[in-house]
């Protein structure tokens, strides 16, 4: 419940209340009409093929509190019984309106961007920081998504996690602006958004824009081994570096059922966690996690005491066992040579005896995309795993099998599951690769 009212908010957002409802706070913003259930403040969003303010008015008949809308629209809502709030840029205002959120929360913001892992830090961070914590759920990182994650929260909340999507040079920046983030955490650096930017140093510093939008004071985490982000990182106060070397780093570990012991040294000494997963990357992510909670003043002690509560959004290394079909492990959410490389040293290392990958292309890798598939499928080949490629860029990978589309690619391995394969589904989320993990983890025979 965004616990302002609608002066405060017309003030916050730069808006004109256009027209006034029967009072009280919205539960919370929205900007999908058909997702009213009654009581949200609904923002007609402007852009691309859609226009948000034509659905304010159904909105409003679904039960919304208000709708923010440009002035045309608001002229004609001006006596729907519902507040109006009129402005020329919808998504300013509610970008504006959560700063202002952000401000009377008062809660400590750990703002989380990077190349690979963002995700899967921003998961393990939310569950092992005690008290009341609010995180950005599934893909909200956008310049919607987040401040959408922002007026979601609680007035309890006592910590904001956010994770900061980069498309572009300034979308951090911008991001870092709404949220204002008392601590950033930067996971790395990689060929990733390289066709937008131009080169890895491009990404770089466009990751690197969360450090100057920190707040006075505020604390980094990165890590030890940053690559092309080391440059901005010379000079940073508060600078808590994750991984080997680091002051955040992992002394011993052990495969325990259901997941990994580890004992990890931080800067307030050694403290053993037993995680819930087995796989090398997350053990880093988590360090990038424990970093974060000991920069927001926690111990150790109380952040390895929540580790059982460490659960992953959804398409990403979902492991899922069929019995005598065989295990998938559906990490379709997203792909770049990074991710891709520690997935398949992951899929090496699973204990059976058959190992596939189903491989769709690493979007966004500008002009040595290929390159970049080949040596991925060099990999695969080094490491024993079999493949099927799916479409035309996979075909870099050099599989032993192409599949046109995903269902294809579903056809062929429902035509190989047993109990001794082991299956990688991974690529872009532009290869739609989370349709061949549907279709083969269906019921027997539905895949076909």
């Amino acid at each position: 419940m965004i616990e302002l009212d609608a002066e405060q908010m017309a003030a916050a957002m730069g808006a004109e209340i256009a027209g006034r409802g029967p009072g009280g706070v919205p539960v919370r913003a929205e900007i999908d009409s058909r997702k009213i259930e009654g009581g949200e403040l609904f923002f007609g969003l402007t852009g691309g093929a859609s226009d948000g303010g034509e659905h304010a008015a159904g909105a409003i008949g679904s039960g919304a509190w208000g709708v923010v809308v440009e002035p045309a629209r608001a002229v004609g809502l001006a006596d729907s019984g519902a507040f109006v709030f009129s402005t020329v840029d919808p998504l300013l205002s509610l970008q504006k309106l959560a700063l202002a959120w952000r401000r009377e929360l008062g809660a400590t913001v750990i703002g989380i961007t990077g190349s690979v892992g963002k995700t899967s830090v921003k998961d393990i961070t939310r569950a092992i920081l005690p008290g009341r914590v609010h995180g950005s759920a599934e893909n909200f990182n956008t310049e919607i998504g987040l401040p959408l994650t922002i007026l979601e929260a609680g007035p309890e909340t006592e910590t904001l996690v956010l994770e900061m999507a980069m498309r572009g040079a300034g979308q951090v920046a911008e991001l870092a602006w709404i949220a204002e983030p008392d601590i950033g955490v930067i996971t790395n650096v990689g060929p990733v958004h390289v066709e937008l930017l131009g080169s890895i140093e491009a990404v770089a510093a466009a990751k690197a824009e969360l450090i100057a939008g920190l707040k006075d004071g505020g604390g980094l985490v990165a890590p030890t081994e940053a690559g092309f982000l080391e440059p901005h990182l010379v000079g940073v106060p508060g600078l808590i570096r994750f991984g080997e070397g680091g002051d955040v780093r992992l002394l011993e570990s052990e495969q325990v059922p259901g997941g990994t012991r580890a004992r990890i040294q931080t800067v307030q000494g050694e403290q053993d966690f037993e995680f819930p997963f087995s796989e090398p990357h997350n053990l880093l992510n988590a360090q990038a996690a424990i970093a974060a909670g000991v920069a927001a003043g926690f111990t150790p002690a109380e952040l390895a005491s929540r580790t059982g509560g460490i659960a992953f959004s959804r398409f990403r290394n979902e492991h899922i066992d069929l019995g005598d079909r065989g295990l998938i492990i559906n990490d379709c959410y997203n792909a770049n040579p990074v991710s891709m490389r520690a997935a398949l040293e992951y899929l090496a290392r699973v204990e059976r005896p058959e190992k596939l990958a189903i491989l769709g292309q690493m979007a966004e890798l500008g002009p040595d995309e290929v390159r970049y598939h080949e040596e991925i499928g060099d990999l695969a080949r080094e490491l024993g795993i079999e493949m099927i490629g799916v479409g035309e860029l996979a075909r870099a990978y050099r599989p032993e099998l192409n599949a046109e589309d995903p269902a294809a690619a579903a056809k062929l391995v429902s035509e190989r599951l047993g109990p001794d394969l082991a299956v990688l589904v991974k690529g872009s989320r532009a290869a739609g690769l989370e349709r061949v993990a549907e279709l083969i983890t269906a019921p027997e025979g539905s895949a076909a």
